[in-house]
């Protein structure tokens, strides 16, 4: 009794929305999502949904702390240098509550171990930086219909997609069928130190929304995000009938 009224006390402000109510939050403290990435998009990812209230948290990345780090992965500093950054991770976000459960997978996501590191997790988040990886996590998404939420950001810029792959939608090679010759990266790019926070925050706001059911969502669409022109555009994705994957059969996108 007296963790379900600390409970109400603490989520009330989500509680008190309409759209959320107790059986929301519920659903929120029973979710199990896994975060892949723990760089510019997964700090603020992690934070935003434990302090939500989500229950099981998955973090997987292979990478320590580094100093070039500190500006925009927020929630290390200077004594996590050379710590691997899902450790740092946990300490930190365990801060926030003890009662959520944190998995770590010191591990770099490849085809020998992706089904054993995600096939507990509802959701999967996407932050990482690199093609290959993408295409990985999009396509175990697909074969086992898991729900994928994924962003990027470069420069001073940002996107978010949402694929619901218990429904018939397009999937990522369908938007990108191939790496692009000219494909932008932080590493050589460079990257605001704000943008990751913005689209962090925006992808997690998506989690959200889809545990506890809004219709409002952006499934089967990528949210744009420029911050030099303070842009915010929504683009809606279409099935590529040359797609090697099996959403090209579904006829009804």
């Amino acid at each position: 009794m007296r963790q379900e009224t600390e409970n109400i006390l603490k989520f009330s402000k989500q509680i008190i929305l309409k759209k959320i109510g107790v059986v929301g939050q519920k659903k929120i403290f029973r979710s199990k999502v896994m975060i892949i990435g723990m760089g510019g998009l997964g700090c603020p990812l992690v934070q935003y949904l434990a302090t939500s209230g989500i229950g099981n948290i998955g973090l997987v990345d292979h990478d320590r702390v580094e100093i070039s780090n500190l500006s925009r992965q927020i929630l290390f500093n200077k004594q996590d240098i050379g710590k691997y950054k899902v450790i740092s991770a946990k300490k930190k976000i365990s801060k926030i509550s003890k009662k959520i459960n944190i998995s770590t997978f010191v591990k770099k996501l490849e085809k020998n171990n992706i089904k054993l590191i995600l096939k507990d997790y509802d959701i999967i988040c996407d932050g990482t930086d690199n093609y290959q990886t993408r295409y990985l996590i999009n396509d175990y998404c697909l074969k086992n219909k898991k729900i994928l939420i994924s962003a990027a950001i470069s420069k001073f810029s940002g996107h978010v997609f949402k694929f619901n792959f218990k429904k018939k939608i397009p999937c990522f090679r369908c938007f990108m069928p191939e790496i692009p010759s000219s494909a932008l990266n932080c590493e050589t790019d460079g990257v605001i130190s704000t943008i990751g926070g913005i689209i962090g925050t925006m992808q997690a706001n998506e989690v959200i929304k889809t545990i506890v059911g809004l219709k409002d969502d952006l499934n089967g669409n990528m949210l744009v995000y420029d911050s030099l022109k303070n842009e915010l555009r929504k683009i809606k994705l279409t099935k590529n009938l040359d797609c090697i994957l099996e959403c090209k059969k579904n006829k009804d996108y």
